[in-house]
């Protein structure tokens, strides 16, 4: 019934990140949104572990303490308290935002445990912990608290009327007060968690629309005077033509040939520095990444630091292949928990000496599927600086290893001659 009930919002979960290309990211996050059928599973099993509470319900039941009849129906009201408790879970797992079936559910357990309290014992008075959870969790903040509040009150009520012992008192009720207000905490924290998110990702875009801002001022001011200055020597070259002045006329025509590649350099130049990462800078948004996906970064500082003979073209190359290699790991890292982040140098059988980046984890490794689109891309541009792209298993085989492979240039050894000059 569960299964039909998602069996359209849950599709199963893709080789690759998303259709989106998004990376997803699920683990153990407080109040993360389950995406696909597995991780719905996984956190009905971790929620699954909190019944052992119902124990006393279930001992009562195989007690023989109550008659045939009652004992059906107990086992029947456990079941549905059991499947409602479940099934809002689910629903809260899968559904943002508030969706106000979730009242119903509650409702449900509530009259499920006062009356099996009423009607088989004090022992289905721990029925009111899970109901003071739920009214916590389903409540908007504001009224978290007063639902716990309320819930307990209920439960207190419910004890004395069925004459319940002193200790039963003090091992159910306070329990279920302590227990909802836990959740009423871990809900604030939910909610604190989702706006660092959106203020993390207003920031980013806050931050994109600056860069995109800096480079239309760098352009405008790159463009603003050479077309001007060609527009004006456009004009002078015109009039020279109308006054008969041919070697004039060429003299500008020539000096516009001479602004318009000049501009086009410059253009060339913003824009390449504008697309072009960083290690330092793709070392920090690794960081970010990987701790948003829960994985802990190992890096060498010398990742960040300058290398001698290490060329500009080659640096990004280098950046964005720490890039692809932390996407992957984000990505498709099943299970990865460390990602390592070495820099070194190597020398080829040919005499060339190679900056050497390498990025591995410990997850389950990429099996037997093929290099996607991102891999293919990024062997390309390390073919445009002389480098070359390794992949495969890490260590002992497991988990993943990307290693990119740029020449370094010789760095000429200052002499004496040349330092007294």
């Amino acid at each position: 019934m569960m299964a039909d009930m998602f069996k359209t919002r849950l599709p199963s979960r893709p080789d690759d990140a998303g259709e989106d290309g998004q990376a997803q990211s699920f683990g153990n996050i407080p109040g993360a949104q389950v995406e696909n059928r597995r991780q719905l599973v996984v956190k009905l099993a971790w929620m699954s572990m909190w019944m052992i509470y119902l124990i006393y319900p279930v001992k009562d039941l195989v007690g023989a303490r109550h008659g045939t009849a009652a004992t059906v129906a107990g086992a029947l009201a456990l079941a549905l308290f059991l499947a409602s408790y479940m099934s809002l879970v689910a629903v809260r797992a899968t559904k943002p935002g508030s969706w106000r079936g979730s009242y119903l559910i509650v409702g449900l357990m509530m009259l499920l445990a006062v009356a099996t309290s009423f009607g088989l014992g004090e022992a289905w008075l721990t029925l009111f912990t899970y109901c003071s959870v739920c009214a916590a969790t389903v409540l908007p903040p504001r009224l978290g608290l007063r639902g716990v509040a309320g819930t307990t009150a209920l439960a207190l009520a419910v004890a004395l009327l069925t004459h319940a012992e002193t200790d039963t008192l003090a091992g159910i009720v306070l329990p279920c007060f302590l227990g909802g207000l836990a959740m009423t905490g871990l809900q604030r924290l939910v909610t604190t968690m989702r706006e660092l998110r959106e203020a993390r990702a207003a920031v980013a875009h806050l931050a994109a629309a600056e860069e995109r801002l800096r480079l239309a001022r760098d352009l405008h001011d790159l463009l603003g005077h050479s077309l001007s200055l060609i527009t004006l020597k456009s004009e002078l070259a015109g009039r020279f033509m109308d006054q008969d002045q041919q070697e004039a006329a060429r003299a500008q025509v020539a000096d516009i040939e001479n602004v318009a590649r000049q501009s086009l350099v410059d253009v060339r130049e913003a824009v390449g520095g504008y697309r072009r990462p960083t290690l330092p800078v793709e070392l920090a948004a690794a960081r970010t990444a990987l701790t948003a996906a829960q994985v802990t970064l190992e890096a060498d500082p010398a990742v960040a630091e300058d290398r001698p003979g290490l060329g500009g073209q080659e640096a990004g190359a280098l950046a964005w292949a720490l890039r692809e290699a932390v996407t992957n790991v984000v990505r498709h890292g099943e299970d990865a928990t460390v990602c390592t982040v070495t820099i070194d140098e190597t020398w080829e059988g040919d005499g060339e000496r190679y900056a050497v980046l390498e990025v591995a984890d410990n997850g389950r490794g990429p099996g037997k599927s093929s290099p996607g689109n991102g891999l293919s891309g990024l062997e390309e541009r390390l073919a445009l600086v002389d480098g070359r792209l390794e992949t495969g298993p890490g260590q002992r085989g497991k988990g993943f290893r990307l290693r990119a492979m740029v020449p370094l240039r010789t760095v000429p050894v200052p002499t004496a001659d040349s330092v007294r000059e």
